[in-house]
């Protein structure tokens, strides 16, 4: 049984993240605090870090300027017990394009470099990688509460519980055991539970949230690996994301994921967001650290 302290809309815990405290603001910076919602763990999730960090530069550049791009590095884990101290250079503002880099920190060191990219939307050229087909539809497809919410750990209930998003596998989940078999490829549908109100900035602030949570399982599947490999060190090193296509949160979006090379205890794992029509909204690539007890010197 869930545990009572969850919130009964669970995307009630991304609109909180969402919601930053400003601090000060000037010509050439603005600062910002986010907070952490309750974990059962002392760390802050990156993608929570990630998506502050956007929500913050977001809020330093005129409102016809959409998010394009972002770039960042997971440098220190955050501590959950402590506001997080967000703040914003504004590096450039030129005709079209507005550059912003943002430093997050505590207890005085960075945590998380980023640096994004904001424009004006222009015509030009238009194409894009079509969405596969075959896959599975998200309604056929069991929600992860259904698949470990009956089991008494906090891990697993925070798990089918105490995530915003709505997330379905493709595949077979590899949450507690590896998949039946080795493929270079993960496929998750993913949404809110419930519609979030926010620009289209914010939107994509919330959209590097979610992104964080699987890039990395192709790598694991393509060695028939699982989370609970005992004795595994697992951490997000850098994340890069362009935006190509509005998209609504609350409804169901693909999540492709592949991973093109793993090596030097590293792997890359590399995405693409479409709708459920087809429209590829989002890229995304991620590099992690695995370290695994059988590769120890």
């Amino acid at each position: 049984m869930a545990n009572t302290s969850y919130p009964d809309d669970p995307t009630d815990i991304l609109r909180d993240v969402l919601q930053l405290e400003r601090v000060d603001a000037d010509e050439y910076s603005s600062t910002f605090k986010g907070f952490t919602p309750d974990q059962t763990r002392g760390q802050v999730f990156g993608g929570q870090v990630m998506a502050q960090s956007l929500v913050a530069a977001s809020h330093s550049v005129e409102p016809d300027r959409l998010l394009h791009s972002m770039h960042c590095y997971f440098i220190r884990p955050g501590d959950a017990s402590v506001p997080l101290n967000i703040k914003v250079d504004h590096h450039r503002d030129g005709r079209s394009f507005s550059v912003r880099h943002v430093e997050v920190t505590q207890h005085n060191k960075v945590i998380l470099s980023l640096t994004c990219s904001f424009q004006l939307e222009s015509d030009g050229v238009v194409h894009q990688e079509p969405m596969p087909e075959g896959i599975p539809l998200p309604d056929d497809l069991p929600p992860i509460s259904s698949l470990v919410g009956m089991i008494d750990d906090p891990a697993a209930q925070d798990l089918a519980y105490n995530r915003p998003f709505d997330i379905r596998y493709a595949y077979e989940p590899i949450f507690l055991r590896p998949g039946s078999e080795k493929v270079n490829r993960n496929i998750v549908w993913m949404k809110t539970f419930t519609p979030v109100n926010v620009s289209r900035n914010v939107a994509g602030a919330a959209l590097a949230y979610v992104s964080d949570y699987t890039l990395l399982e192709s790598i694991l599947r393509n060695h028939g690996l699982s989370w609970i490999e005992p004795k595994k060190s697992i951490a997000s090193l850098d994340h890069a994301m362009w935006f190509h296509r509005p998209f609504n949160l609350d409804e169901w979006l693909l999540f492709v994921q592949e991973s093109p090379s793993a090596q030097s205890a590293r792997g890359l794992g590399m995405g693409r967001i479409y709708t459920i029509n087809g429209d590829l909204v989002a890229t995304v690539a991620q590099e992690g650290m695995i370290r695994l007890p059988q590769f120890d010197q």
